[in-house]
């Protein structure tokens, strides 16, 4: 727990992966801004939050429009203080060839998880700007480097955020500022969204295995909050999607061409008593989870090393000195053996 209370805005902070964030880091010691559409969950949220001591507030907006996140913004510094940690995470999608899509359809997506970040970054920004400090942490995935089948706007806007992040950094790094921006790039994750999100498939939307709970997304972010490395993958599945399509983008393409449909659908048909949240929040609380649980891990050896790698290579570089340094003895005593053979 850190000495001073840090304040960190969360959007999207209602369910899944955001509200796994907002535990996290109540559990750090933060005051939280809550920034959704849902005012059930954010009350339940903010409940949450103050049973671990801290302070929140609950901020009621549609990240698609400016106004409403700069107000937010306003009434969290009002409220709780200096905003030290700003974290770009509500996201809407639908689950739809592009074919069947409505042009309403992908301009909402776009809004939310694309501009609804940019939106937040720009509140954030010009907060921390006068302070010359502060982190914003982007909330990616794996898809803003390989797309796949039926999330034709949701990856087009997780690419859309990674250039725009990309371009912000190399400008904040020409002014000398020290505000830090960092992506994390998610895998699949064991969030309500795949029960609520829009879908023209027959079959409900379900993640594609293996699954993550957002607890490991949520410890990642805390983490890298205190870290500002400039992009986080979090699990072999993200790190294998990334790199494999960098390598082989045409084998990626035919092998999600083949596979990608069936993985995203479970065994269940869509019901017409089910109800989206793609223009209007979902009643209830949802929480942070969604009915994958069973299958969902919750650690990653890939994160675990990857956390680590600074101390793992100091370990390497010391085990190889000393290799070096024994083969050097080993050698030196061969000689002095051989010399004494050959008197």
């Amino acid at each position: 727990m850190t000495a001073t209370r840090r304040v960190v805005a969360v959007t999207g902070a209602s369910a899944g992966v955001g509200r796994a964030i907002v535990r996290a880091f109540a559990a750090d010691g933060a005051d939280v801004g809550l920034i959704a559409r849902n005012h059930e969950a954010l009350q339940a949220a903010s409940r949450e939050i103050e049973e671990q001591g801290g302070r929140a507030v609950v901020c009621v907006a549609d990240v698609a429009d400016p106004q409403q996140v700069a107000a937010a913004a306003a009434t969290i510094e009002q409220s709780l203080g200096p905003i030290d940690v700003w974290v770009n995470n509500a996201m809407v999608t639908v689950v739809s060839p592009v074919s069947r899509l409505t042009p309403d359809e992908v301009r909402r997506v776009t809004e939310v998880s694309y501009l609804g970040a940019v939106y937040g970054t720009m509140a954030a920004l010009e907060r921390m700007r006068p302070r010359d400090r502060g982190i914003i942490i982007q909330i990616g995935s794996a898809l803003a480097y390989r797309a796949i089948p039926l999330q034709a706007p949701y990856c087009g806007a997780k690419f859309a955020l990674r250039g725009f992040t990309d371009s912000l950094r190399s400008e904040l790094m020409h002014e000398g500022s020290k505000i830090r921006l960092t992506m994390l790039q998610l895998p699949a994750v064991n969030t309500p969204q795949f029960d609520w999100c829009r879908t023209h498939v027959p079959r409900a939307p379900r993640p594609v295995s293996p699954v993550f709970q957002p607890e490991l997304i949520a410890r990642s972010a805390v983490w890298a909050s205190y870290r500002g490395r400039r992009e986080v993958t979090i699990g072999w599945p993200a790190l294998k999607a990334i790199w494999g399509n960098k390598i082989l983008p045409a084998f990626a393409d035919w092998y999600l061409a083949r596979t990608s449909y069936d993985a995203q659908s479970a065994d269940l048909a869509v019901t017409p008593a089910r109800h989206d949240n793609l223009w209007h929040t979902v009643p209830g609380d949802a929480g942070a989870h969604g009915r994958f649980g069973a299958e969902a891990r919750s650690a990653s050896v890939q994160h675990w090393l990857d956390r680590h790698r600074a101390g793992l290579g100091l370990v390497f570089l010391g085990a190889m000195g000393a290799l070096a340094v024994h083969r050097l003895k080993s050698s030196a005593r061969l000689r002095r053996l051989t010399d004494k053979v050959g008197r």
